[in-house]
């Protein structure tokens, strides 16, 4: 993204980003609420449109991408409809659409996929449930699991762990270092780390839909320092902005 800037009913949302993730990083978009994380990471994929700027995806301008399956998305949450229910397994398995075509059609190599990325996020035994009856916690493990199934280069990850318990961060942190090592490159908003700070090679802060830092995580202070702390409520306003404070080291 160069000079990117978003405006929501007017209001400017990002006010000229620019940010560029190279193959490998591991980028936490991190920020206090209403600082224009989630925005950003949708706005590089082209889900929302830039007032002024420019994005491109492996050199491409979103409109003109077609290697989609290079890119595996996790929203905030999953969009369940009315109709006929949609099984746990089914909705991970839309994860390799993008890697079909009319000239290779579902195969073993998918089911494969599928049941690894299952086996992943804990979810393995419940395949045939219907998606509707899950908690939103675990509809987020659905969501991952389908990102992890068509075996994509990037990852994108809105809040991948905001209301999942420990156990599934920690298993989320797990199968994400393995694919780390494995050269994967990945994309995330967080509002706290937890497990997955680790991970991270470089962090960007955004406050008012400005970077104000962009480079090594920045730690934690305060109560969400504390060991066993799980962002599941919303914290009133207060100094430092947001959850995490950056303070320049001498």
């Amino acid at each position: 993204m160069r000079g990117g800037r978003v405006s929501l009913d007017r209001r400017p949302v990002l006010r000229g980003i620019d940010l560029t993730v190279r193959s490998g990083e591991v980028v936490a978009v991190l920020g206090a609420n209403g600082s224009g994380k989630s925005t950003l990471v949708r706005a590089l994929l082209g889900l929302v449109p830039l007032s002024g700027g420019s994005t491109l995806l492996y050199g491409t301008p979103p409109p003109r991408f077609r290697q989609w399956w290079r890119i595996g998305y996790v929203p905030q949450r999953l969009s369940v409809g009315g109709g006929v229910p949609s099984t746990i397994r089914e909705v991970v398995a839309s994860g390799r659409i993008a890697r079909q075509s009319r000239f290779r059609l579902t195969g073993a190599a998918d089911a494969a996929a599928t049941t690894r990325a299952l086996e992943a996020v804990g979810l393995a035994d419940r395949a045939g449930d219907p998606v509707q009856a899950l908690s939103g916690g675990q509809q987020q493990r659905v969501l991952i699991a389908r990102a992890l199934a068509g075996e994509p280069d990037t990852f994108v990850m809105d809040e991948p762990t905001a209301g999942v318990d420990a156990e599934s961060q920690q298993l989320l942190a797990d199968t994400l270092a393995g694919l780390v090592a494995q050269g994967r490159t990945v994309v995330l908003v967080a509002h706290e780390l937890g497990p997955l700070e680790p991970l991270v090679t470089r962090a960007v802060v955004l406050r008012d839909g400005c970077v104000c830092h962009d480079g090594a995580p920045p730690k934690a202070v305060g109560a969400h320092a504390l060991p066993g702390h799980d962002h599941v409520h919303p914290h009133a306003p207060e100094k430092p902005a947001g959850t995490l404070d950056w303070r320049p080291t001498s």
